[in-house]
């Protein structure tokens, strides 16, 4: 019976394997960005709820709902539901936005301006998109103290204000049977991420370079402590 049931267990992982590509590591996986999809659900859950918490809240406060009142919720999350699944999306900025948006709000725009590309890039190249995408997130709150016109600001104005999009741009511009076909030893799908790859590097190293400073502060403040309380307990 176990040597049975192996078998099975073993012809299952193949189909999985064929389903999947060949792809049956253990290493997870990078969650995908949600793009506006996913903005715009979680938006709804959020109005869907605060409607059934408001009814919650008049029914133990104030009054029972009634059939009447359990009715009026529900077409008033059904109405809300549609509303906002109907709604215009969001434009994402212009080019031209980026380049002279302020430091402390580029990262955002940034990421919706990557969203509305997706359906532009190979998959490889969305990918490291959506990486670029989180390494904005985790810099966004960096950001805070840094001056609009320093250089830590330009860097980052130009780095994802100027040569993101233009690099997106030049792809753009090529013929999409010829993006797969290759020019000196490397396809414009190739060249395209490894552009991004590159960028994304970048965002990394800037977002550990205005890290710096507050690791080294922490360092400082608990080798203080040690010194003040560690060393003066044991001296007791």
């Amino acid at each position: 019976m176990s040597s049975e049931t192996d078998a099975q267990i073993e012809r299952a992982r193949e189909v999985m394997a064929r389903i999947s590509g060949g792809r049956l590591d253990d290493a997870p996986r990078r969650p995908r960005r949600p793009g506006t999809a996913g903005r715009r659900l979680k938006r709804i859950a959020a109005a869907d709820a605060a409607i059934l918490l408001a009814a919650v809240v008049y029914g133990a406060a104030v009054a029972p709902l009634g059939i009447l009142g359990v009715a009026l919720v529900v077409l008033l999350v059904f109405a809300a539901t549609l509303a906002l699944a109907v709604w215009p999306q969001e434009r994402a900025p212009r080019v031209e936005a980026l380049r002279v948006a302020d430091v402390k709000v580029l990262p955002a725009q940034t990421g919706r301006w990557l969203d509305a590309q997706r359906p532009l890039l190979p998959a490889p190249a969305v990918r490291i998109a959506d990486q670029i995408a989180n390494r904005l997130d985790i810099l966004s709150p960096q950001l805070v103290g840094v001056a609009s016109d320093g250089p830590e600001a330009a860097e980052l104005r130009k780095l994802v204000g100027e040569q993101l999009p233009a690099l997106v741009g030049d792809y753009a511009r090529v013929p999409a049977p010829l993006r797969t076909q290759a020019r000196n030893g490397r396809t414009p799908d190739a060249e395209l991420t490894e552009g991004l790859r590159l960028i994304e590097q970048e965002i990394g190293d800037l977002s550990g370079r205005l890290a710096a400073g507050d690791l080294d502060q922490l360092q400082t403040r608990g080798r203080f402590l040690e010194l003040k309380y560690r060393d003066g307990t044991e001296g007791r």
